[in-house]
């Protein structure tokens, strides 16, 4: 058979490889070029994507790749008339014979960190998906690894390219509120176990070893397709992926809390458990009037019928102020968050804003919500800053920082001491006071699936 290297020298016989910018030394796409971009990962998610690509004349998408053939042949069915896309099953294959400049991570989150570093050690600037990682050393790593090869991030929150978001949040940021006593957030709801099933048939269409690769750093179970469809729900794949879950809804929500606190590179120093862990529903959606205050009303519906493991927590900053993680599914931002301080309440949510006193946020200055895709300006910043070097406004520290406090709470929860304070270093991001918390910052990693920086596993062990 032969092997991968092999194929490639075989093809350079027939067909010149094409060659990308970094090649002749250049770090990135020039002012004026069109930045060539190919898709990892073609699920429901990448489907939003490459539509909103569709809009941005500025980018080209050239090239796409799944580790799952069928789910490659159905993308090119979204191919405008006079696209031109080359189909990959191995992203490195892809990224070596492309003239790419970046690529955008739509995988698992699971794959997420090995594809983008990866991707970041051969020379390309990222777009990751969020959470940008499984847990809070994997995410460290890849913050490692991308200023180690000098890339451009951008981490899929995109409310931080929205220009209402962040006007409210300066005002935050920027005193108007006084002191921030609290900010209240969604009580999200976290990842499940996964209980061996018997084991399926694996779907026709794919390569011989799709479903390893699939596995990534998890263990190696049996094909089904609750694992493969479902992989959100299960806590080695995801830390709570499904809508109001954890690292699903809880990236987005806890990114903007970041945002408006100004805590973009640091974190809390205390993590406390409120109540015990219960599989619960995300709210009692009964029947009342909605206030024109609630920005999340128009997501109340999505949460509905959600029932998982959910518990309280309460998290403090060095400056006195807390976090607290309450709020259900059918009340308040479950993508944003309320800060209240010493003079009123200021409620974030996507494109949408409100606040107590009304006052706060009348002001002449304030932008009016987006009129383009959402996650357009998003791509659009990402394309600015691959050319000019600088750091997007979702880099990957800050994507790190969000991601941390969905981990935090599950952590919290797993440790399960109620009313006992957790104490945390935001700068070495470690426990001090608890060596089993400790042990689930990270994860072992399956041979074959480590990190370009990481040769062995650390962290939890599998019982």
């Amino acid at each position: 058979m032969l092997s991968r290297r092999g194929f490639l020298k075989a093809a350079a016989a027939t067909a010149p490889l094409l060659i990308s910018a970094r090649a002749f030394g250049r770090k990135g796409p020039g002012a004026n070029d069109v930045v060539n971009v190919g898709l990892i990962g073609l699920g429901g998610r990448c489907r939003d994507i490459v539509d909103t690509c569709f809009h941005i004349p500025q980018m080209r998408v050239v090239a796409i790749c799944d580790c799952f053939k069928p789910r490659v042949a159905a993308f090119m069915g979204r191919k405008r008339e006079g696209d031109t896309w080359n189909a990959y099953t191995d992203f490195r294959e892809m990224i070596e014979r492309e003239n790419l400049d970046g690529v955008m991570v739509e995988t698992t989150t699971h794959a997420r960190a090995w594809v983008a570093c990866h991707a970041m050690a051969m020379g390309m600037d990222v777009y990751i998906e969020k959470p940008m990682s499984l847990t809070i050393a994997e995410g460290r790593e890849m913050v490692a690894c991308a200023r180690r090869h000098k890339r451009v991030t951008q981490v899929g929150t995109q409310q931080r390219s929205m220009p209402l978001n962040n006007w409210a949040s300066d005002l935050v940021k920027n005193g108007a509120l006084g002191k921030v006593a609290y900010v209240l957030a969604p009580d999200f709801v976290g990842p499940f176990t996964w209980t061996p099933l018997p084991a399926e048939e694996l779907p026709p269409g794919g390569d011989e070893n799709w479903w390893d690769i699939w596995t990534n750093q998890a263990e190696l179970r049996p094909y089904h397709s609750e694992i493969h469809k479902g992989w959100a729900k299960w806590r080695d794949y995801d830390g709570g992926g499904i809508s109001f879950g954890v690292t699903g809804w809880g990236a987005h929500s806890y990114d903007q809390i970041n945002r408006g606190l100004g805590t973009d590179e640091t974190g809390p120093v205390e993590v406390v458990l409120e109540e015990a862990v219960q599989d619960l529903p995300t709210g009692a959606f009964d029947e009342r009037e909605i206030s024109e205050d609630e920005t999340g009303a128009a997501y109340y519906g999505m949460c509905k019928g959600t029932v998982g493991p959910r518990a309280k927590v309460r998290m403090k900053y060095a400056n006195g102020s807390e976090l607290r993680l309450h709020l259900d599914g059918d009340r308040g931002p479950g993508l944003g968050c309320i800060f209240v301080g010493e003079n009123g309440k200021i409620e974030i949510n996507r494109d949408k804003i409100s606040a107590d006193p009304k006052e706060l946020i009348e002001a002449p200055d304030r932008p009016a919500p987006l009129t383009v895709p959402e996650t357009q300006p998003h791509i659009e910043n990402w394309l600015d800053c691959m050319r000019t070097r600088d750091r997007c406004t979702a880099d990957i520290e800050y994507g790190q920082r969000s991601s941390t406090l969905c981990y935090l709470v599950n952590i919290a929860r797993d440790i399960g001491r109620v009313g006992e304070p957790l104490r945390w270093d935001p700068d070495k991001e470690r426990f001090t006071n608890c060596d089993e918390a400790n042990a689930l910052l990270d994860y072992p990693r399956r041979a074959g699936y480590e990190l370009p920086s990481r040769k062995k596993s650390r962290g939890r062990q599998e019982g």
